[in-house]
């Protein structure tokens, strides 16, 4: 298992992380280690702060059932006494303009439904993520992004939109994603005003760590020639 306090560590330093990256697992068993939730959160990526914050626990598909839509995203058949809150939700969304329904079946899905969702702070992480998300300002951003481009597992899709928790299925099916944040997961994760999201797969973790620090020292030399070309040829 890789040293996953290390690369936390190294990803904390280079991109100037203000919170923790969160590691995603989903897993047939849940480790003797690490302690099944207990609560009740009103979003799937609501779990996504507690793991930022600290938290290590593992969520049963139960757990998600208070987020229609990122139980749509996950592959989680709602319970027949729920089933109508995805409709319900997704007729709100599109009565506000906010989303058209014949963009629903474009939005990525897990392709299989999970048994358990495991979260973690990286660094703390007792499996190896499928997922480790990432919330940094958008040049930070801008590095991993070189960084996973270099490594050749950035994915060719844009910057996703709404809803946030597809980066999840989206990263596993295409490489690392970037993703804009919905309103509803700001209103649940708190992340800043000028933050956004990355998603990348774990089995490309070391890799791209790697080439982070070459895209970081590329990038510190580059800004020394450009800042010196602009002292140079501005004359506006």
């Amino acid at each position: 298992m890789p040293d996953y306090k290390a690369l936390e560590k190294q990803f904390q330093e280079i991109l100037d992380l203000r919170r923790r990256p969160v590691a995603v697992g989903f897993t047939d068993e849940v480790p003797t280690s690490v302690q099944k939730f207990s609560g009740s959160e009103p979003a799937g990526c609501s779990f996504w702060r507690l793991a930022a914050d600290g938290r290590s626990f593992a969520t049963a598909p139960s757990d998600h059932y208070n987020c229609p839509v990122g139980s749509y995203t996950h592959n989680i058949a709602l319970p027949e006494d729920r089933a109508q809150d995805l409709p319900s939700i997704l007729g709100t969304m599109t009565s506000l303009g906010y989303l058209k329904m014949e963009e629903v079946p474009g939005i990525p899905v897990l392709t299989k439904p999970p048994k358990n969702i495991l979260f973690a702070p990286l660094g703390e992480t007792a499996v190896d993520p499928d997922v480790v998300l990432f919330v940094a300002t958008a040049s930070k951003l801008m590095l991993l992004e070189e960084a996973a481009l270099r490594a050749g597992v950035a994915s060719k899709l844009p910057l996703l939109p709404r809803p946030t928790c597809m980066a999840i299925p989206a990263a596993l099916a295409h490489g690392m994603v970037t993703s804009a944040a919905c309103i509803g997961n700001r209103v649940y994760t708190e992340i800043g005003e000028g933050e956004l999201y990355a998603a990348l797969p774990g089995r490309a973790l070391e890799l791209v760590a790697q080439e982070l620090q070459t895209i970081a020292s590329a990038n510190q030399t580059l800004e020394q020639y450009h800042r010196g070309r602009q002292q140079q040829l501005s004359t506006a």
